[in-house]
């Protein structure tokens, strides 16, 4: 197995995702982990705050890749794999997957993820993959069904640090998958997992929303909606529900 990157603990940040940014521009290219176990500014996707209640997981792995942006943005689909792995080491329920990166326990969200990256001098590019998974509780405040892993579970959740190192083992892995073979074996594992494949699906846009049958991905990892029209739309981004 790949040697677990090294380890930054805090006790409490404003956002693992806003310090691993701070070192990347400081000059740290990684790889490492950043996790805390609060978070006073957590975000999620399109600017949403992110809760991190007690005893919840929040980490980012930052590292450096010579990837084109727009594959590097694949990295979403690895970290989702990853985290769908640390569910199920302790779930009774097997983790799926929403597009394009919710790990899902029973079919409530249970976890997000965040990337955020930036450009070196050399070419290269640093990411930031957010991870923040309920470990002991759900969020106060969520708009949609949430999960939390203790309520699956038929003794204690992991803790946090205990967690991370799960996690962080099972990313070395994904990633050394994708690094190696490119993302088809990633696509197909995600694959495995996913929730709503086959079925009605609705995805709102920035301008716009529509409908269909979501088919799967397509190579660059977008999702493939048939329209009632029977045309295919490639859905690169936005909210999507099943």
């Amino acid at each position: 197995m790949p040697e677990t990157p090294r380890i930054l603990y805090f006790d409490d940040i404003d956002s693992t995702n806003a310090e691993a940014r701070r070192l990347a521009e400081a000059g740290e290219t990684g790889p490492l982990w950043i996790t805390a176990l609060r978070q006073h500014a957590g975000r999620g996707r399109r600017g949403r705050a992110w809760e991190t209640g007690e005893g919840n997981l929040a980490a980012t792995h930052l590292f450096t890749t010579a990837l084109h942006p727009a594959e590097a943005a694949q990295v979403s689909f690895v970290a989702a794999l990853a985290v769908a792995d640390l569910i199920d080491a302790f779930s009774r329920d097997r983790a799926s997957l929403k597009w394009p990166n919710d790990p899902l326990i029973a079919g409530r969200k249970a976890a997000g993820i965040l990337v955020e990256s930036g450009a070196l001098g050399d070419g290269r590019i640093w990411l930031a993959v957010g991870c923040g998974v309920n470990l002991a509780r759900t969020p106060a405040e969520s708009e949609r069904p949430t999960a939390a892993l203790a309520d699956h579970m038929d003794g204690p959740p992991p803790p946090p640090r205990e967690a991370v190192l799960r996690l962080a083992a099972a990313m070395e892995s994904w990633r050394g998958i994708w690094e190696a073979s490119g993302f088809a074996p990633i696509a197909e594992a995600w694959t495995r997992r996913a929730h709503g494949l086959g079925g009605p699906c609705v995805a709102h846009l920035s301008n716009e929303t529509v409908s269909g049958v979501a088919e799967g991905l397509d190579t660059d990892g977008a999702l493939r909606l048939r329209l009632e029209n029977g045309a295919v739309r490639r859905i690169t981004a936005g909210d999507v529900f099943f």
